[in-house]
């Protein structure tokens, strides 16, 4: 049985106003202490699901790029030992361009770290501004040229449809994106969501998103701008050159088994036959303690009924372009989706249905959470 790894680092320089990740802003972190929670955590994942193979890594956060370069290494050689690292395995760290981390990347690369992950965002200083983003763009220019010397995959990301963006704006900087020539991106449109900063600032008409027509414009421009540069949708966001998409991302996306260890990491884990929702706690000072003193990282492991696994397959595999085949599901089809709302949906040119496999259509990507809701039968 295959196995994703995901590893959560939760601390940050500073807290983005749309950011609703588990991201904590300190003053000092005891790195040893941190060192011994992830490597017992591990150590009791693999006590929980034995022998698996790897076939991804994934340091994500937060700011992972903040972590000290033999932190990385030393959680890279513990999973080396507890299930041993194929040698073409993708390993990916997400990474701020600010100059700091940026110095650490060839260490990184030493590591064991081949892939990275870069939180750009913009190419516009007073969109990076707005972000609430601490690099400048020069210094985001100077990641992206020193991350393709350090490591064999870069990809990097941008948010699109901020407020008063144009089509013409976003085609410049799209288009000057695409000429560093990195084999993916992860390009998203703006949300706003609960909690965060942009959303006090948004209920109270500080500033206003583009219309719904507008970022239907702005998403057909990004796939256009990309395929035109051999890059393919491969996923709602995401957009990579054939063969170099995210290995760990499509674990997730096909309902594969991942495990995840760090504070708030969700995983999927199939153990003695059923198929199991966890949680680690949330808060990093909890997690921390919970392990260091009882050794177990979890908030919640609740085993999924086949109806609820078919629903979160759904929700998943429909975001890729591929067809979903749901001969898949661990249940039957009826017992989890409404055929009559996808007749419907068909007939409108949303989704493509030929009995056996289900795909949302170029259209139906404009208004996928929606359809995801019709087409899915209450729990």
């Amino acid at each position: 049985m295959t196995l994703a790894l995901y590893l959560h680092w939760p601390f940050c320089a500073s807290k983005c106003p749309y950011c609703d990740f588990n991201s904590h802003v300190r003053e000092s972190v005891d790195i040893n202490q941190w060192r011994q929670a992830f490597l017992q955590e591990l150590r009791r994942h693999r006590d929980l699901g034995g022998e698996r193979r790897l076939t991804s890594i994934f340091f994500g956060g937060g700011t992972p790029s903040l972590m000290p370069p033999n932190l990385v290494q030393d959680i890279l050689c513990e999973i080396d030992r507890l299930w041993e690292i194929p040698p073409d395995i993708e390993i990916t760290l997400e990474a701020n361009p600010n100059s700091v981390e940026v110095t650490n990347f060839r260490a990184l690369a030493e590591a064991g770290i081949n892939r990275v992950s870069l939180g750009i965002q913009s190419l516009n200083q007073d969109e990076l501004k707005f972000l609430g983003r601490l690099h400048s763009v020069s210094e985001a220019r100077q990641a992206i040229e020193t991350a393709v010397s350090c490591f064999k995959r870069v990809s990097f990301d941008l948010i699109y449809a901020r407020p008063n963006q144009t089509l013409e704006d976003w085609q410049a900087e799209l288009t000057d994106a695409l000429s560093y020539g990195t084999e993916h991106l992860s390009l998203y449109q703006l949300t706003i969501e609960p909690g965060t900063a942009f959303a006090i600032r948004h209920a109270r008409g500080d500033f206003v998103l583009p219309t719904d027509d507008t970022a239907a414009d702005l998403y057909d421009l990004t796939t256009h701008l990309c395929q035109g540069n051999g890059l393919i949708n491969y996923e709602i966001s995401n957009y990579a050159r054939p063969g170099c998409e995210s290995q760990h991302n499509l674990a997730y996306w096909r309902y594969q088994d991942y495990a995840g260890i760090g504070p708030g990491a969700h995983g999927r884990l199939t153990l003695a036959g059923r198929r199991h929702a966890t949680k680690q706690y949330r808060a990093p000072e909890t997690w921390l303690r919970q392990i260091l003193e009882h050794n177990n990282g979890f908030d919640e492991d609740i085993i999924l009924t086949p109806q609820e696994q078919a629903s979160e397959m759904i929700l998943m595999g429909l975001r890729l372009n591929q067809p979903f085949d749901l001969s898949r599901l661990p249940c039957a089809a009826e017992s989890v989706l409404d055929f009559s709302a996808i007749e419907r949906l068909v007939k409108l040119n949303l989704i493509d249905y030929d009995g056996i496999k289900l795909k949302v259509t170029t259209t139906g990507r404009l208004c996928l959470n929606e359809i995801l809701r019709l087409i899915r039968r209450p729990e």
